[in-house]
């Protein structure tokens, strides 16, 4: 009797240890089922661990290699990373090439074409981005009459003179690296907003047509990749 009782006590015991094993909670993960979902071999971008034996004392891999082997045994010159393709520039996640004009290049930026098809929806958010940026200075409808230009000074009027005529890429130009006493807006307004902006001043301030969509090859930046980066 005593020794069923101990077996029952053991094994209750046993039981209740293993359960309280498997709880995760706090500093102890818990038993893990499949360790290779929890532990990805992490990967250097510019340097390989080509012994596949470093670090087999602490590996639980099943391909049987050590904890450390990160090579990847296709890519060339002992790097994990894939060298770009030869004179290429990254995108950014619109589609955009990086903008590269420097501040004085306003007659390599007056080339450069909107990248964004005019819209209702455009210029409505064009309309906002105006309201909430530029009209503090230039005005609700433009012509420098803002309570901050009022203050400052030398605002242009964008219904009038040579401002009519300025190119669109020339627009963007002065909202992205200032000109003059206008401070630069490239920081604090993403890129497609300052595009939706240029489409309100030319087509609701200044009464133009919007102009012709850009052919698919050229975008906001073909100009700029001539200049190299800093």
């Amino acid at each position: 009797m005593k020794i069923a009782k101990a077996l029952i006590f053991g094994g209750s015991a046993l039981a209740i240890s293993l359960l309280a094993g498997c709880k995760a909670g706090g500093d102890n993960q818990g038993l893990e089922y499949a360790p290779q979902m929890y532990h990805s071999v992490a990967y250097e971008p510019l340097t390989q661990i080509k012994d596949e034996s470093q670090g087999t004392w602490l590996s639980n891999r099943e391909d049987g290699k050590g904890e450390f082997f990160n090579s990847n045994v296709y890519n060339p010159h002992g790097m994990n990373m894939r060298e770009p393709v030869a004179n290429t520039v990254p995108r950014n996640k619109q589609g955009y090439l990086p903008y590269r004009l420097k501040a004085f290049e306003l007659e390599q930026a007056a080339l450069v074409q909107n990248p964004l098809e005019s819209s209702e929806e455009v210029l409505k958010r064009g309309e906002v981005l105006f309201m909430q940026y530029c009209s503090a200075c230039h005005g609700k409808t433009g012509q420098g009459d803002g309570k901050a230009g009022e203050i400052i000074g030398g605002v242009a009027n964008l219904t009038g003179g040579a401002y009519v005529n300025l190119p669109e890429g020339h627009i963007f130009h002065v909202i992205t690296k200032g000109k003059g006493r206008m401070g630069a807006h490239g920081s604090q307004i993403p890129e497609e907003s300052r595009w939706k902006i240029v489409h309100y001043v030319k087509q609701v301030i200044q009464g133009q047509a919007a102009a012709a969509a850009p052919a698919p090859a050229v975008d906001s930046t073909a100009v700029a990749q001539v200049t190299p980066a800093n």
